[in-house]
């Protein structure tokens, strides 16, 4: 059988699809458009101008046609996966079609957050997504993120922090985590903060006049932290937070990475109550007026996910399901 994934994959999460491929003996690649940038500082300023005066970005073609002649070498592929649809135009969607009997998108983001046009949808087999709300309203097929980790138990690791989180600058996020801080501090937690964006360098600057507890690391950063330094900064900690984007309702990859490392997670998605894993001492689902963090949640033990419950939420039965492989 031969696959092909297509996405951005800005956080390298998607090549962990491909190699799962693989290792069942699928012929398997990875079209990462991200790969494509642009080869200079001359074709920079050129797509400026373009972008300015003809209205073309020039790196989305150069993009687009890096897709087009990648699968006119793999040839003919039996299903294809297509992650961030809405970053193709539709004459682009239809040529991808052609190359495969089965195209697939899975929806990372919700649509009102994300739009995808209708003409854009219905080239695909098959719609998965994480947001129950467009499942409920478009009957899209229900699926999670995954978990890609290798699983590692906690008597495995010596966390030297309470509290970490990494996250991309979103205004509602920062408001929150202000406040979260505050609390954490007067709990005396030692906790480790890291927001990565454009508009962190306000922050950064601000921070310079600031003195910070020795307890607490909280950093501002433009810089993206390499994905395979993650696991590092997850095992130093006892739980890791994750807060949702506004508009955010599926679950993130956070969450996965928790159960893979056996971390107790606090989180502000309350939909994650209505999952089979949900365990209320591993899971603290903060309620508005975040008053109900209190020192016992980081002091209970973490109690291990049943193996069933666990496997059903791993890569392996997450492309199994995907591509209806064969178990």
């Amino acid at each position: 059988m031969r696959i092909s994934v297509i996405s951005y994959d800005f956080w390298d999460y998607d090549q962990y699809i491909v190699e799962a491929l693989c290792r069942k003996g699928i012929d398997a690649h990875h079209i990462k458009i991200t790969s494509v940038t642009h080869s200079g500082f001359e074709e920079r300023v050129i797509n400026a101008i373009s972008k300015t005066f003809l209205k073309k970005n020039l790196k989305k073609e150069k993009r687009k046609q890096y897709v087009l002649d990648s699968l006119e070498k793999l040839g003919h592929q039996d299903q294809i996966l297509v992650l961030n649809p809405d970053t193709f135009d539709l004459p682009t969607l239809k040529k991808i079609r052609e190359s495969t009997d089965v195209m697939i998108t899975y929806l990372y983001d919700n649509l009102d957050r994300v739009p995808v046009e209708c003409e854009k949808l219905n080239l695909f087999d098959t719609i998965f997504s994480f947001d129950d709300s467009d499942i409920e309203k478009y009957g899209f097929r229900k699926l999670t993120n995954y978990i890609y980790l290798p699983f590692m138990p906690k008597e495995q690791q010596n966390p030297q922090m309470d509290l970490f989180y990494i996250t991309s600058y979103d205004n509602r996020r920062v408001a929150l985590i202000k406040r979260l801080a505050k609390k954490l501090m007067e709990m005396r937690m030692k906790f480790q903060i890291m927001i990565i964006g454009k508009k962190s360098w306000k922050h950064q600057l601000k921070n310079i006049l600031v003195k910070i507890p020795e307890n607490v690391f909280l950093v501002f950063s433009l810089k993206k932290v390499s994905h395979k330094q993650l696991p590092h900064y997850y095992m130093n900690s006892k739980i890791l937070l994750d807060l949702m984007r506004e508009g955010q309702y599926g679950l993130s990859f956070r969450v996965f990475e928790a159960m893979a490392l056996e971390k107790k997670i606090i989180t502000d998605n309350g939909s994650i109550k209505n999952y089979d894993f949900y365990n209320p001492n591993n899971i603290l689902v903060l309620n508005e007026d975040i008053s109900n963090i209190n020192a016992s949640f980081f002091e209970t033990p973490y109690e291990k996910v049943p193996e069933d419950i666990y496997n059903a939420y791993t890569l392996d039965h997450w492309v199994t399901k995907v591509f209806k492989l064969s178990t």
